[in-house]
């Protein structure tokens, strides 16, 4: 199974395929490698790839599987494989046997035993803190790994857009840090081999969707990483891109068929007019092109209405949460993909994973564009997906925006105006908030480098109601370029995690007075949220942004807390009586970052600059 064959499975029994397969030069792919019994859909399609396979007939003899259709296409060295595994079907192994024209070759296919209760897994949700990673550039925990002898790009840490090292081994490693920060789900971008001549570190150009990249370890230490985060309260979210491929993908090389990529192979660009699949006075044309056109010329676009295409993408997803244990799903460009294959994934995976938890990127400050996409959502042309969660993105830039300002407006405006959009998504507090990601400008340099707007962007992050997300490195005040966009530069190492480092950022040496007080902030944080049911799940009322000052609740039937800005270089005295809603028969409440108490019988006095998270008395 060419170089798959090094880095698969899940123990010595499991290793059976691969070997049986290494004898079996007729197949050279099968694809889900394994399955599992007492899956919610009994369906399982297997895509056989080997020269001349088409030519032979498939059959089995396994109680409880049968083969319930056979699909040829155009390309002679694909066969298709519908099984039916029914829900008497026990854990074991079977050869499936290709016959016909004086050859005979067999795959010993494998079914496992699903682990306890994992259909009802319970997802990442909004009692979580997320810890984005780029696993290339957080720590570097097996040099052995950094370079290997059947990939193309070899490591090159001076090179901003190149190969640096890190690796699963270094995320292991330094899973104590993030739980100790307080987060307790892990996204790390992308880890399936991307085998590309050069800028291959992201992971978004696939190049084999069932093996981890060799430069990051197996398999099996992906399913490890998930294990050890699991033992420290954890959850691991897999990055998955749907829409594209990286030209060098197996596939390009023995085309399925020949509508496997849109436009039939050829690079046409999308113009990214993403509004265009909900416009009602949209040209097809620009609809089609922003769902079917590729990123770049090293990323073909898959043709997802396909439904081949669309069934492997689906089963490959599942193949994973069921593999390694996860706890839901980052979902790159989402809306990129084709809106019908959308509303089948999201509904196939639900119906798996009923608690599961789904993320999709839409990059949009328009609420509305975002909201389209999520479960119960009621669209003007009856348009649904099954998508529990959505990346805020418009509630993010609107904070992002407002704490960058040099002019000294009414800053929170916007932030103010945004939120009260929510009524437009079916599940707001469901939607995933962050301070930025490895696409955009660190925080510290979007800020100016003001720690009192950095702090204002860790409060809000962590008291709004959604599922708050870090990019890693935020919490040191890492920097980047702002302006152009410079991905180089918002992918910068984290200090510490390779040998020689001068500055060890996980165990806090080397960092200045400032990076350390970052930190500790973050920690607070997180750790403080962790345990507020009331932040977790608790209502929201908030007031119109006054003179640079923003003030909001979170409240439910015990407990109120008090969320305050200033952006003013001096003190702001506000009027209780306007909060009187919130503040009726409470005397005051205890800030939980400065310890400090706030009278609150007859104004609210808010310091220069100033981040107050109130915990307020019970109303008398």
């Amino acid at each position: 199974m060419r170089h798959f064959l090094a880095s698969l499975l899940i123990g010595s029994a499991a290793l059976a395929p691969c070997a049986v397969l290494a004898q079996s030069p007729a197949i050279a792919h099968m694809e889900p490698p394994f399955w599992w019994t007492g899956m919610q859909h009994k369906g399982l399609q297997l895509m056989v790839h080997g020269e001349g396979i088409a030519e032979l007939a498939p059959s089995l003899a396994y109680p409880g599987v049968r083969i319930a259709s056979v699909t040829r296409v155009p390309n002679k060295n694909y066969l298709f494989i519908d099984l039916d595994i029914g829900a008497e079907a026990q854990p074991g192994k079977f050869d499936i046997v290709f016959s016909g024209a004086g050859r005979e070759t067999r795959y010993a296919y494998q079914l496992l035993a699903r682990e306890p209760g994992s259909s009802q897994r319970v997802g990442f949700n909004s009692s979580d803190a997320i810890y984005q990673v780029m696993p290339d550039r957080f720590a570097n925990g097996n040099p052995a790994n950094d370079n290997t002898p059947d990939t193309l790009e070899k490591a090159k840490r001076a090179d901003g857009s190149g190969r640096h090292g890190g690796d699963i081994q270094g995320i292991v490693d330094r899973l104590d840090y993030i739980r100790d920060l307080g987060f307790t789900q892990l996204w790390p971008t992308p880890l399936v081999e991307n085998n590309m001549p050069a800028y291959s570190y992201h992971g978004y150009a696939a190049t084999d969707h069932y093996r981890i990249d060799p430069r990051y370890g197996s398999n099996e230490d992906f399913r490890r990483l998930s294990s050890e985060a699991k033992k420290r309260g954890i959850g691991l979210i897999q990055d998955v891109v749907l829409s594209h491929i990286g030209s060098g993908h197996w596939w390009m090389k023995d085309m399925p068929t020949p509508d496997w990529i849109n436009y039939g192979g050829k690079f046409v660009p999308t113009h990214h007019h993403r509004v265009a699949v909900q416009d009602p006075y949209a040209s097809k044309e620009d609809a089609d092109n922003f769902t079917r056109g590729w990123f770049v010329e090293s990323m073909p676009d898959l043709n997802q209405s396909n439904p081949l295409v669309s069934n492997y993408l689906i089963q490959n997803n599942i193949w994973w949460i069921e593999y390694a244990g996860l706890s839901g799903l980052r979902i790159d460009t989402f809306g990129y993909s084709d809106t019908a294959f959308l509303s089948e994934y999201t509904r196939r995976l639900m119906a798996e994973y009923p608690k599961l938890n789904l993320v999709g990127e839409e990059w949009t400050k328009l609420v509305p564009v975002v909201a389209r996409w999520q479960r119960g959502k009621q669209n003007f042309d009856g348009y649904r997906a099954s998508t529990p969660s959505m990346m805020d993105f418009p509630l993010a830039e609107s904070m992002r925006t407002a704490l960058s300002d040099k002019n000294g407006r009414n800053v929170f405006g916007e932030v103010y105006e945004t939120l009260s959009l929510d009524y437009l998504y079916p599940e707001p507090g469901n939607l995933v908030l962050f301070e930025a990601n490895h696409d955009v400008s660190r925080i510290w340099s979007v800020v100016g480098e003001d720690m009192d707007r950095y702090r204002m962007m860790m409060v809000f992050l962590m008291t709004m109601p959604r599922i708050p997300q870090l990019y890693t490195g935020d919490e040191i005040l890492m920097t980047s370029a702002t302006g152009e966009r410079n991905d180089a530069s918002y992918r910068n190492d984290f200090p510490g995690g390779w040998t020689g480092d001068k500055v060890d950022a996980f165990a806090g040496k080397g960092l200045s007075s400032q990076q350390r007080a970052a930190q500790e902030l973050v920690r607070k944080l997180a750790n403080w949220r962790k345990g507020q049911p009331l932040i977790h799940h608790g209502k929201l009322m908030h007031y119109g942004p006054r003179d640079n000052t923003y003030v909001y609740f979170r409240y439910d039937g015990q407990k109120k807390v008090l969320v305050a800005f200033n952006n003013n270089p001096k003190e702001m005295v506000l009027d209780a009586r306007r909060f009187h809603e919130m503040l009726e028969g409470v005397s005051g409440g205890v800030d939980v970052l400065s310890g400090k108490r706030f009278e609150l019988a007859k104004e609210l006095r808010l310091p220069a600059k100033a981040s107050v998270i109130l915990e307020l008395d019970a109303a008398r």
